[in-house]
Parts: structure tokens; C-alpha cells; sequence
């Protein structure tokens, strides 16, 4: 499996059967500022809800499957499980729903959180069950803040941890720098890599590890 950052909230997943991206953004928000790659190719995009920063699809190439609701899906041998949460700390009362997305491929289970606004109920620590790549939103700003994401790591306990929607230096959102998230790991920040290659045998960390990846241009 490989993950590539696309740029704030944005990943692609290839597995060997299929490939994958998440909460592609809108090049033309300007609440936001960034510029969606190019040439990204998908056959399933997952939306966690429907804000302009998160729900890019007409960037994203190959005609792919749309996923946005709660519920299990399979499309080219990946399983999705789509579980509901809110986008603020008011049951969506601010800002609305917000769609987690549990993928499955290879053996390993990736999560990917949207703009998750809250700590995990019990149930929703349930649904998630075992989670090896947790990608979580650490900057703030209408989601998780470094001292709330370290809550929310600590609920899954994923064996590797890869932070979004933070400060890169481009968007003109508001958000704060990666480096608190860190900071309130425990963490010592290492250089980051411009992808994740990993397979199932590779996930033996006890403790959460925390991958930074270099955006794609």
C-alpha cells in the first residue's frame, strides 16, 4: 500500500486492487488557497461532508465511485465503513455531519477522520475496532486541535498516526502548525517522507508512531 498527501485534508491510498483518495480539496475556494494536483487518478473518492475544502471531486480523474454516507461498502476488494460523527463538539448543531471512513486493503486498516469535531464516543471507539494509519485533523480551526487530536489518537491507539488539515505554509485558512501536535504526542519531529509504502508485516509499533508526509505539487 501507498499514501501519498495531496495537501490538507487529501490523501491517495493505492492498493493492489484499487486506488483511493479522500476529501479531495476545490482548487477555486479561496477560504482555503491551494491548488489541487493535477493528474490524480481514482477509482473511489470519500467525502466527509459536502464544504468546498473536502468535497473536490471534479479534480479528481478516472470517473471513480463516490462514497459519503454512513454505511459498508466493497468496491474493487477494498471494504469502507462509513460512520457517522459531527463537525463540531454541538452534534452538528455549527457545522453539520461529518462522515468517518474506515478503509480496509491488504490487511490494513487506514482511518481517515474528515474534519472530525469531537472526542469518539464509546461506540464509535467500537465501530473503528482496530486501526493500524489513523489520519487525523490536528491544526484546529472548524476541527480538532493538537491537545483534542491527542485524545482522539489516544481512543484509537493506531499503531501509526499522519497528521492533516494543519498550517503547510500555502492555505490562507487559519490553522495552526503541525509542531504542537508533536508537541503534545511527546514526539520528537522527524523529516518527512514524499510517501508511505507499507505492508501489513511492517505494522509492529506498540506505541503510535506519527508520519509526515510532503504534499504533492
Amino acid at each position: 500500500m501507498d499514501i501519498r498527501y495531496l495537501g490538507h485534508s487529501s490523501y491517495q491510498i493505492k492498493t493492489k486492487t484499487g486506488t483511493i483518495v479522500c476529501d479531495p480539496f476545490t482548487s477555486k475556494d479561496p477560504q482555503l488557497g491551494l491548488k489541487f494536483p493535477r493528474g490524480i487518478v481514482a477509482d473511489v473518492v470519500t467525502i466527509s461532508h459536502d464544504h468546498a475544502d473536502h468535497n473536490g471531486v471534479v479534480g479528481v480523474e478516472g470517473q471513480p465511485f463516490i462514497l459519503k454516507e454512513p454505511g459498508e461498502y466493497e468496491i474493487k476488494e477494498i471494504n469502507f465503513f462509513g460512520i457517522q460523527s459531527f463537525h463540531d463538539e454541538k452534534e452538528g448543531q455549527e457545522r453539520g455531519m461529518n462522515t468517518i471512513f474506515l478503509i480496509e486493503a491488504e490487511g490494513i486498516s487506514v482511518c481517515h477522520l474528515g474534519d472530525l469535531g469531537h472526542t469518539l464516543t464509546s461506540d464509535q471507539v467500537n465501530e473503528l475496532n482496530e486501526v493500524d494509519i489513523l489520519m487525523i485533523p490536528v491544526g484546529g480551526t472548524y476541527t480538532l486541535d493538537a491537545k483534542k487530536a491527542t485524545e482522539v489518537v489516544n481512543q484509537i491507539e493506531p499503531k501509526i498516526v499522519i497528521p492533516m488539515h494543519y498550517q503547510d505554509g500555502d492555505a490562507q485558512l487559519s490553522l495552526a502548525n503541525v509542531e504542537l501536535f508533536y508537541q503534545e504526542m511527546g514526539k520528537e519531529k522527524k523529516e518527512a517522507l514524499d510517501k508511505l509504502s507499507i505492508k501489513e508485516s511492517d505494522l509492529v509499533e506498540e506505541e503510535p508512531q506519527i508520519v509526515l508526509l510532503n504534499k504533492r505539487n
